[in-house]
């Protein structure tokens, strides 16, 4: 039997990878400028957390957070982590675009790696079908 997802879900697993992309992508700007932070010196990894881009970060990685726990619920991870690898390609763009990043022909390679084994995944059903089995306890009318 396929699991066949609604165009709802499929929008949520666009959320996820969107979510995902643009949190990172926000936290890295905000981590520029900041500067260098450690644990030895808490007073700047809690100025860190001060910036706003920071928060809008961690905002989006918390909403994100939320979607992926919801599609977790009605799909495998194993089609759910690989069906948000697009992902990748959005954190590339947003990096070469917004933040400026080189990106080395051997990382747009890895990348289309990544999608094309997407295209493998996504055919697959989105959930395992398990068959529900009957403990037996001695006979039927026990």
């Amino acid at each position: 039997m396929s699991h066949r997802l609604k165009f709802s879900q499929y929008l949520m697993l666009v959320f996820i990878m969107l979510g995902a992309s643009v949190g990172d992508a926000l936290l890295s700007r905000g981590m520029r400028e900041v500067g260098p932070v450690s644990f030895a010196h808490l007073g700047l990894l809690l100025h860190a957390l001060l910036n706003p881009w920071v928060i809008a970060g961690i905002a989006v990685l918390i909403s994100f957070m939320g979607s992926y726990m919801t599609a977790l619920s009605w799909a495998d991870l194993t089609f759910i982590q690989p069906a948000t690898a697009f992902g990748n390609v959005v954190t590339a763009l947003i990096g070469r675009l917004w933040l400026h990043e080189a990106i080395t022909p051997t990382r747009w390679a890895g990348i289309a790696c990544i999608v094309i084994g997407v295209g493998f995944v996504a055919n697959g059903p989105s959930k395992t079908e398990h068959k529900h089995t009957v403990a037996l306890t001695g006979g039927e009318g026990a």
